[in-house]
């Protein structure tokens, strides 16, 4: 693990999602890089765009406040290239998480929760005991709040309200099998045979 490391991807994905929140504003062709489950076969793309389309302003607002503080303290603990490829990857499989569970396949899914979901569960491994403060008030163990979290995303799954339960929980897999990789590197490697 690089510790560090100057954050550069967690601002680039920033203002790649205020870029994408004001094209949605000024034109409608960013429906074409929105994440719809029955199109994913003409149009792959919607994969890793729709990641940096948001619904409104406060879901953009605290999809970057939660980027910006665990992003930046991530990427300075793993390093640049490790953050950019957790991020989309935990993007990517967020989208393969909401494909497997919408309701609807021709309703689009945008938002990078996924992939910040993907970064908070690589956090609970790597840092399970950091404190983070819910609505700014209540301290909690980073590992606590990714539990909390999974589970108010499995009830979703059942109690379908506009939030895209299985991308979150696609994103929390990842980040945690990913933080479980870092921690833990080729166990076998500590086996000596002979």
């Amino acid at each position: 693990m690089m510790y560090g490391a100057t954050p550069r991807w967690t601002y680039v994905f920033i203002l790649l999602s205020l870029v994408g929140f004001v094209l949605q504003y000024v034109t409608s062709s960013w429906i074409y890089l929105a994440f719809f489950p029955a199109l994913v076969l003409e149009y792959p793309w919607m994969f890793v765009t729709s990641i940096f389309l948001h619904a409104d302003l406060s879901h953009l607002f605290f999809n970057m406040i939660a980027l910006f503080f665990f992003g930046t303290y991530l990427e300075r603990v793993i390093g640049r290239r490790s953050f950019l490829t957790l991020f989309l990857v935990s993007g990517v499989i967020g989208n393969i998480g909401y494909l497997l569970t919408a309701s609807d396949p021709l309703t689009p899914a945008i938002g990078a929760s996924g992939a910040i979901y993907g970064v908070v569960g690589t956090l609970a491994v790597l840092s399970p005991l950091m404190m983070i403060f819910i609505y700014g008030i209540i301290p909690i163990p980073m590992f606590i709040a990714a539990i909390l979290w999974t589970l108010l995303d499995v009830v979703g799954l059942f109690n379908p309200s506009g939030i895209a339960n299985g991308a979150h929980l696609g994103g929390m897999v990842v980040g945690v099998a990913y933080g479980l990789y870092l921690r833990y590197p080729l166990i076998t490697r500590r086996v000596t045979f002979g």
